[in-house]
């Protein structure tokens, strides 16, 4: 992987070429190992390598942009010449902002040496665990195991220069009944490749899939739920677009408040809703700069259950007269010291979800989701799983999940099938809206 100083030189280097004032770089470089396994078996195991450099030029508020793999001066310079043609055929943006200066970022510390150098004989050994604990039950094991190591780079003619590597890991796996009749899934993500334990997974994903056999149908209807912390982070990583400001104030999001102005400051949430961006956190990744260009900070988005903070990108911060601030990411739910069975053991009646699958937006102002369960459905019946339930379809937004909270378990990284994921614990909530039943597995 590249240094910082050869990262350095090499901005320098692209930047030299660029005639136009205003001339900002990308470089972007991953190492990434995977193995892939299905029908109880290994079917591939990669490793590739790839370093990207993206050049954006302006001049009289047009850009161009123009990425390139081809790291030779030509090349660059082809790359950078291209950028500046590209600017002049482009529109005028109103609303461009000129880049920041030198800026001082933090030291956010995401890398470990041992998952940027893992490969088969580290990996392996997670996935055979797994692959052998479904076939030793007559099941099959289907997943993906990848780690990765990546460098982040950027740039540009005023003097901003920004330099960040970290690492990541994740293994998950979907067990299936030979003949398709059931399922069961469990995932691990973890930046330290030494924390996923594929048997525990295997464990997981077996005991979910014995279990979700003969599923009863249920009446679609609102149900209170004991949501998965996997099942959490898959609808609650999407309120982060809600706290965008320029959406709130002009009317297009949830904070919006009717008449005028936002809900800053208001409770909105139970008093038990905590939610912050906390970059420095070691469970998630974290970037040391915002999308603009911003240091990065701990921001506090939910308090105790009030809205404390909404998101102002560079242009619209000028525009209010505010100061620019990063956007909701790197995101932690904050819970308690109980238990998944802790949170089962509360509820009369209700559906233990494992994860959601194939979310999509329905309304944009309400953060309205539709999507599927996954992977183990189960009633609750006086405190304690009773039977398997088939998948139903959902209608529901995390926000009025998080107005609907009653407890909370013990935060966890997790990464479903979808997004980047964050730090989450499991749930109770009222009032789950399932919509239809879904006959698929």
């Amino acid at each position: 992987m590249m240094t910082k100083e050869q990262t350095q030189a090499l901005a320098n280097k692209i930047l030299s070429f660029s005639k136009f004032p205003h001339c900002s770089v990308s470089i972007a470089e991953s190492e990434q190992a995977q193995v892939r396994f299905a029908n109880n078996g290994i079917t591939t195991a990669g490793f590739t390598v790839e370093r990207t450099v993206s050049i954006a030029s302006t001049k009289d508020r047009k850009t161009g942009e123009v990425d390139t793999t081809e790291m030779d001066d030509a090349s660059l310079r082809a790359a950078v010449a291209r950028s500046e043609e590209m600017a002049a055929i482009s529109p005028v943006n109103a609303e461009y902002i000129e880049p920041p200066g030198s800026l001082q970022y933090p030291n956010i510390e995401s890398w470990d040496e041992d998952t940027a150098t893992a490969r088969g004989p580290v990996m392996i050994p997670h996935v055979r665990a797994v692959i052998q604990y479904a076939a030793k039950r007559k099941l099959i094991a289907a997943g993906f195991f990848q780690r990765r190591a990546e460098v982040a780079v950027r740039a540009n003619k005023q003097g901003l220069f920004g330099y960040h590597r970290f690492t990541g890991a994740s293994l998950s796996t979907t067990v299936r009944a030979a003949d398709g009749s059931s399922s069961g899934w469990a995932g691990q993500p973890s930046p330290r490749i030494r924390e996923i334990d594929g048997a525990m997974l295997a464990e997981t994903a077996v005991e979910k899939c014995l279990r979700w056999k003969g599923p009863r149908r249920l009446e679609p209807g609102k149900y209170t739920v004991v949501l998965e912390a996997t099942a959490v982070g898959d609808l609650v990583a999407r309120i982060a677009l809600g706290f965008n400001a320029r959406a709130a104030e002009e009317g297009r999001s949830f904070l919006s408040k009717k008449g005028g102005g936002t809900l800053l400051g208001e409770k909105l949430f139970p008093e038990s809703v905590t939610l912050v961006s906390d970059p420095f956190d070691r469970r998630i990744y974290g970037m040391p700069w915002s999308p603009g260009g911003e240091p990065n900070a701990r921001i506090t988005w939910i308090e105790k259950g009030v809205v404390r903070n909404l998101a102002y990108d560079r242009y619209w911060a000028a525009k209010s007269g505010r100061q620019a601030t990063p956007p909701a990411a790197s995101l932690i739910l904050e819970g308690s010291s109980a238990t998944r069975d802790d949170l089962i053991r509360s509820v009369e009646r209700g559906l233990l979800v494992t994860r959601f699958w194939y979310i999509r937006p329905v309304n944009q102002q309400t953060l309205q989701q539709t999507g599927l369960t996954r992977d183990g459905l189960f009633l609750i019946e006086d405190g304690k799983i009773s039977v398997p339930v088939m998948n139903f379809r959902f209608n529901e937004s995390p926000v009025r999940l998080l107005q609907n909270a009653l407890k909370f378990g013990i935060p966890t990284r997790v990464q479903g099938g979808e997004g980047t994921g964050m730090v989450v614990p499991p749930m109770v909530a009222k009032d789950f809206t399932f919509t239809s039943i879904s006959d698929a597995v």
